[in-house]
C-alpha cells in the first residue's frame, strides 16, 4: 500500500524491480546521466537517492512544496531553456509499465522530431487494448508527417476519464489513450505557458530570487487542464510500445505473473483453493484458503483485504478512513 514513507514508485509493481528504478532506466535509453533530472518532493529525496545510488546530487531538483504538474514542469522548463534553449525535454512518470524499451526510444525520437519541426507539445498516446474508465483520451485531427514508423496526428480533443459506455464509444472510434508522457521543445513549451497559463509563467521570473520564492507564489495547477487543453498547438504520436499506469492494485493483474490460477502474488503469499486473487506481501507472510478475486496487502504499516472488484474505489475507503480519524 502507497504510503508516504514508503510511496508507490519505490514498491516493484511492474516488475521486480521499484518502479522509480524502471522509470530510470527507461530514461536513460534517450539521454546520458548528466541530462537526467527527478522532479520530487522532500520527502521522496532521501528514499529515491538510497534506490539509485548510481545518480550523481545534481540529477535531483526538489519541490520545496508540491503546486501540481504545471509548476514543476514550468520550473524545469525554465531551467532547460536557461542551459541550452533549443532543448527538447522530455516528462515521464514513474508509475508506468513499459514494453520494450527499443520501441520506447523509437516513440520518443519520433515525439521529439515532431516537436522541432512542428513547434508542438507532443503527448505520447497509447492504443487502448480494453474499455478503460480510468485513463483520459486523446481525439485525433490531421495527421503529421513523420520520417518513420510512428504515426502522429494534431491533437483534435482531450476527454477526461469517461464511463464505461463513453469508454467504449472512444475504443470504436480510434482514440489513444493519454498517457501522460510529454516531449517539447522548452522554447516552445514556454511560449505557450505564457499564453495560456500566464499565471503560472508571470511566477517564473521570481526563480532568479530562489526555488522557494517560485513555489510560495506559484497557483496549484495541473498540466494537462492549465496548458494542454487550453493549448491549440499539441500533436500526439501513436506509442509503439505498450502501456499501462500502474494506478491501482488491479493493474498487478497486467504487469506481474500469474499462477494456474489467476493468482498474481508478490513477496511472501500463498493460496490454496484461492483463485483469481492479488497479493501484496511487503511484510510478513500472507495466506489465502478457499477465497476468490480478492486483493490482499500486506505492509509494516497496515493490512488490507477488499473484492477485487472493488479495486477502482480505493479512493472512496481512503476518504471514508481520513473522515473516521477527524
Amino acid at each position: 500500500m502507497s504510503t508516504r514513507e514508503r510511496p508507490k514508485q519505490l514498491l516493484p509493481l511492474a516488475s521486480e524491480r521499484p518502479l522509480i528504478v524502471d522509470t530510470v532506466e527507461r530514461a536513460r535509453v534517450l539521454v546520458p546521466d548528466d541530462r537526467l533530472r527527478i522532479l520530487a518532493g522532500q520527502h521522496l529525496a532521501e528514499p529515491f537517492r538510497s534506490a539509485l545510488d548510481d545518480l550523481s546530487a545534481a540529477a535531483y531538483w526538489i519541490e520545496p512544496e508540491a503546486r501540481g504538474t504545471c509548476p514543476v514542469l514550468a520550473w524545469a522548463a525554465r531551467e532547460i531553456h536557461r542551459r541550452d534553449p533549443e532543448a527538447v525535454m522530455v516528462s515521464l512518470h514513474a508509475d508506468h509499465r513499459v514494453h520494450s524499451l527499443p520501441a520506447f526510444q523509437t516513440t520518443i525520437h519520433a515525439a521529439a522530431e515532431i516537436a522541432r519541426r512542428e513547434n508542438v507539445l507532443v503527448c505520447v498516446g497509447a492504443v487502448p487494448d480494453r474499455v478503460e474508465t480510468g485513463f483520459g483520451h486523446l481525439e485525433r485531427g490531421e495527421a503529421l508527417e513523420t520520417s518513420g514508423e510512428v504515426a502522429a496526428h494534431r491533437v483534435k480533443a482531450f476527454h477526461e476519464k469517461p464511463d464505461a459506455e463513453t469508454a467504449r464509444q472512444y475504443v470504436a472510434a480510434g482514440h489513444l489513450w493519454n498517457t501522460g508522457i510529454f516531449v517539447w521543445n522548452v522554447s516552445t513549451f514556454l511560449s505557450e505557458l505564457a499564453e495560456h497559463a500566464p499565471e503560472v509563467s508571470a511566477c517564473l521570473p521570481l526563480l532568479e530570487e530562489g526555488v522557494d520564492a517560485f513555489f510560495d507564489a506559484v497557483p496549484v495547477s495541473v498540466i494537462d487542464t492549465a496548458l494542454m487543453e487550453r493549448s491549440q498547438r499539441v500533436a500526439t504520436v501513436e506509442a509503439l510500445f505498450a502501456w499501462d499506469d500502474v494506478g491501482s492494485w488491479e493493474a498487478l493483474s497486467r504487469s506481474r505473473p500469474s499462477d494456474s490460477d489467476g493468482n498474481v502474488l508478490i513477496g511472501d503469499a500463498v493460496t490454496v483453493e484461492g483463485n483469481g486473487n492479488i497479493v501484496f506481501a511487503d511484510h510478513g507472510n500472507v495466506v489465502l484458503f478457499g477465497v476468490d478475486d480478492l486483493v490482499v496487502v500486506r505492509t509494516r504499516e497496515a493490512t488490507l483485504v477488499m473484492a477485487r472488484e472493488r479495486a477502482s474505489q480505493l479512493k472512496t475507503l481512503l476518504t471514508a478512513l481520513e473522515g473516521s480519524a477527524e
